[in-house]
């Protein structure tokens, strides 16, 4: 009975695009809930507020505010702002993204707006015609006071690396 499981398992995995191989739960499962989602002809007005994963095939004009992933299927379609934890987008997005960790657009996707992002992956093929932001969670770097600049010549340094 076990390896049967297992093996149906394996096969829902590899069959549910919603499955992070990272973390190794479908997306949704840390928190107890299914992924939300909005399927291939449906249209949606209005914005959307979810604590739990998003996948959208279908089109949304609108916003989506989520602490979870969101995910735009090959299909889908949204125009409005995302603001998220992750992202991955194979289909169309005009607007505003905001996403805090990783942003990333696959061979199919078209992003036109403005991107704000921890780290942004672009797989060749993809169109990107945004202005772009990245940003860090971990705070800034910043020039201890106390100790004056020093200007040294290339002499100077060359004594110093030698």
């Amino acid at each position: 009975m076990f390896q049967t499981g297992q093996r149906l398992f394996e096969k829902l995995k590899q069959e549910n695009e919603m499955f992070d191989s990272k973390t190794g739960k479908f997306m949704g499962e840390s928190q107890g809930n299914q992924p939300n989602r909005i399927e291939k002809n449906t249209t949606i007005t209005g914005n959307i507020v979810s604590e739990n994963d998003f996948r959208i095939d279908g089109k949304l004009e609108g916003d989506i505010k989520t602490s979870g992933k969101v995910v735009i299927g090959q299909n889908g379609r949204i125009n409005g702002k995302i603001k998220c934890v992750s992202a991955d987008v194979e289909g169309y997005f005009t607007g505003d993204i905001s996403v805090s960790e990783t942003l990333s657009l696959k061979e199919t996707a078209t992003i036109e707006g403005t991107v704000q992002a921890g780290k942004l992956q672009i797989v060749p093929g993809a169109k990107f015609n945004a202005k772009c932001q990245m940003s860090s969670r971990s705070a800034p770097l910043s020039a201890d006071k106390s100790m004056p600049a020093k200007t040294i010549s290339v002499e100077e340094n060359k004594q110093n690396i030698a």
